[in-house]
């Protein structure tokens, strides 16, 4: 594997495989790498000649008063694990690497990126697209790979490559989760013993989802106030967003039962925020891929 932190020599590297015609799969991500982080990895490989991470802990993305300083980082860690996996690139630059001056020119899909989580963290998708957008400038990738679990990341990001017709095939990647059903996320490791045995509520809120669907409960404010009842009886669980929307739009639906629904859930256990999500309803088939 071949450590690279700087764009100039990201670029030759990336050049050297278009001229031999090698077809590259990519994986960005934040860093402090997980189980959920590694099956993204392995899709890539399976599917592509070469397979490029990148870990980049985006400012951009991040609020005031938000955890961009704490937010979990072991490189070296990382390297390891991406070693281990056979991936071909490992680009990791620092801030300035990336952004040498402040942004003017901003990626933004503002219709999808300011409902659900963008209501609670304004400007974060804008970031999210941004640097993403950088990221498939630099890299060139043929199909980029983003873990379901973040829902609305892989809407807005489908249609952002929509819209721009960027040349890359975007490839959802279902939730990992751990033995009790937790997703799997870089944030998991704040939560106390304590808080991370009570997070499970989480999915299990999920389930009770599945459950009243079945009973036929059509009413989407009936089922969210029963959904966040739910999660609230969890005394350590305080439910911030609970929503059901279209899986395409993201936009709030008159009906539980017309077609498949997304139930999308943000849960703060103390300072830390868990998200998790499952589409629900009638058979579906799976978020198209987006290509050029």
């Amino acid at each position: 594997m071949r450590l690279v932190k700087t764009v100039a020599e990201l670029r030759d590297a990336i050049a050297a495989f278009r001229r031999t015609g090698k077809t590259i799969g990519f994986v960005p991500t934040m860093g402090f790498l997980h189980i959920g982080h590694l099956t993204l990895v392995a899709q890539a490989k399976a599917e592509n000649d070469v397979t490029v991470v990148s870990i980049f802990v985006n400012p951009l993305q991040f609020g005031a008063n938000e955890d961009l300083a704490r937010y979990p980082r072991d490189l070296a860690r990382d390297s390891a694990l991406l070693e281990e996996t056979g991936v071909d690139i490992l680009f990791a630059p620092d801030v300035t690497e990336m952004y040498p001056r402040p942004m003017q020119t901003v990626v933004d899909v503002p219709e999808l990126g300011s409902q659900l989580e963008g209501a609670v963290r304004p400007g974060h998708f804008a970031g999210v697209t941004t640097v993403v957008t950088k990221l498939f400038n630099l890299v060139q990738p043929d199909a980029a790979y983003f873990g379901e679990k973040d829902y609305q990341q892989v809407t807005l990001i489908c249609r952002m490559v929509e819209d721009l017709a960027q040349p890359v095939r975007v490839v959802p990647v279902a939730t990992v989760r751990e033995a009790d059903g937790l997703a799997c996320s870089s944030r998991n490791v704040y939560l106390s013993p304590e808080q991370r045995a009570a997070a499970v509520i989480v999915p299990q809120a999920l389930d009770e989802a599945e459950r009243l669907y079945a009973e036929g409960v059509d009413d989407p404010a009936a089922f969210e106030a029963a959904i966040e009842k739910f999660i609230a009886a969890e005394p350590l669980a305080s439910p911030e967003v609970v929503a059901v929307r279209d899986p395409d739009t993201l936009a709030p639906v008159a009906s539980m039962q017309a077609g498949p629904v997304l139930v999308a859930l943000f849960v703060r256990f103390g300072s830390t925020r868990l998200l998790d999500n499952r589409v629900i309803g009638r058979e579906k088939p799976g978020k198209q891929e987006a290509a050029q």
